[in-house]
């Protein structure tokens, strides 16, 4: 068995500390569940993790903050695992207080390099009083044994909207604390709809991948629609529960067409596309990653029809472009500068 976060092993080494129904919220490691000495709630907003969620006689598993299996007063410890977004922290702290049972007390668990300095300031904000009860595998764990609880939860007060623009066309956006470039338009994602314009996809069916808000599916349908063309749907499939809620979101208000989806990678996806649009992620926390990517990479051919087009975004120095020659086909450079480079490549 594989070494479990150094958060989730720092909750063991603390597992006093659980009393009565528990709520886990920011899963990260579903092998965590069977090492507990009780049951509860496990929360994660990463599909994978849920997926792999093993089946325990008194645990329920939830997929994101919207997962109807959270519910208000369920727990009497509550256990937040420090996210890699600030914002995301205020979330995972107003769900805590909605799930807390009278009396609860609540646990926060972070790497010291994931900033669990400065997130003890906003754990203040909710209980004044914390305590650190351990310093263990570059983690601090805090307990508050007293803080207030609040009596909704409510996703859609935290749900805020933004204007993106590009090539003329404007797009409403949906965003959630968490989710990838929230509030603005990256730049990578914005070379990405310039090449869309400038060169733009065969007509057919296309999914974004690792999709976000909706962003790339929405703005390009709306592109079609004022180019006098009827908008092809665009299927979009994220990881992430933040990133699925406000795609579907974006969507509905954009009056966009196709699925969205929730997937680790491509497991989720069965249709065979005349093109595949990405701007990839390439962090897991706080570390550079790109074996999501290279992963995807190594398997989207088949999700592409004969012929069909890959076209992704991403930082110049990351090495692709010969991954996608070899699993996919010839590769174009259509843009690059100095930070970013857009690649296409069709399936042989």
């Amino acid at each position: 068995m594989s070494a479990l976060p150094n958060a989730h092993e720092a909750l063991l080494r603390n597992r006093d500390l659980i009393k009565g129904r528990l709520a886990l919220i920011g899963l990260s490691d579903a092998a965590l569940l069977s090492q507990l000495p009780s049951g509860g709630i496990a929360m994660t907003e990463h599909a994978g993790v849920f997926s792999r969620m093993p089946v325990i006689k008194g645990w329920q598993s939830a997929y994101g903050y919207d997962d109807q299996a959270l519910q208000a007063g369920c727990a009497d410890t509550l256990v937040i695992f420090l996210p890699k977004a600030r914002a995301e922290l205020t979330f995972r702290l107003e769900l805590a207080r909605w799930l807390a049972a009278d009396g609860a007390k609540l646990v926060m668990i972070g790497e010291k390099r994931e900033g669990i300095a400065g997130a003890v300031k906003q754990l203040k904000n909710v209980a004044p009083e914390p305590t650190k009860v351990d310093s263990a595998r570059h983690c601090q764990v805090w307990l508050a044994e007293s803080f207030e609880s609040v009596t909704t939860f409510d996703l859609e007060a935290w749900m805020q909207w933004h204007t993106v623009e590009c090539a003329g066309v404007q797009v409403e956006v949906a965003g959630l604390p968490g989710i990838f470039s929230d509030g603005q338009l990256d730049d990578g994602t914005a070379m990405l709809l310039q090449s869309l314009a400038q060169q733009p996809l065969a007509r057919g069916y296309a999914l974004d991948f690792a999709c976000g808000a909706g962003v790339i599916g929405s703005w390009l349908q709306c592109w079609q629609r004022a180019q006098g063309i009827e908008p092809s749907p665009v299927d979009a499939v994220d990881v992430q529960s933040q990133a699925v809620i406000c795609a579907g979101a974006t969507y509905s208000r954009a009056q966009a067409l196709g699925d969205v989806m929730a997937s680790d990678g491509l497991r989720g996806v069965t249709r065979k596309y005349r093109a595949i649009v990405t701007n990839p992620p390439f962090h897991t926390g706080v570390r550079t990653d790109t074996s999501m990517t290279e992963r995807f990479l190594q398997q989207v051919a088949v999700h592409l029809q004969p012929g069909g087009e890959l076209r992704l975004v991403a930082n110049s120095f990351l090495p692709y472009e010969a991954l996608m020659a070899k699993c996919i086909g010839p590769v174009t450079r259509l843009q690059s500068d100095k930070r970013f480079t857009v690649y296409s490549a069709k399936r042989r």
